[in-house]
């Protein structure tokens, strides 16, 4: 399959990148990851590896794209907590009290 990162294309197959990560010792992994065979990578390691560019020369997301295609398991960074919704006086008063929301 055909991937572009760091704006150079590259033809990555599974069983390339399988091999290409085989022996390479996982770092350690706080943030965004890849899941290759039994080993989770940093996704910019993988990158790395891969591409023999620089860590600063890619997006963790480019190389996400591209083994989520390959069909490898990618975990991403955890989602940012909801926002609350901000309510009014009258609303936090309704709410105190029990009674149902107004629209």
């Amino acid at each position: 399959m055909r991937c572009v990162i760091a704006r150079f294309p590259f033809d990555l197959t599974k069983s390339g990148v399988l091999e290409s990560m085989k022996g390479v010792k996982p770092e350690q992994a706080s943030g965004e990851s890849v899941i290759i065979g039994r080993r989770t990578y940093p996704v910019k390691q993988v990158g790395q590896v891969l591409t023999r560019q620089d860590r600063r020369d890619f997006s963790a997301g480019e190389v996400l794209r591209a083994m989520t295609r390959l069909g490898f398991t990618c975990r991403g960074l955890p989602p940012a907590a909801a926002p609350t919704r901000v309510l009014n006086p009258f609303q936090q008063a309704s709410a105190m009290l029990g009674a149902p929301a107004a629209l």
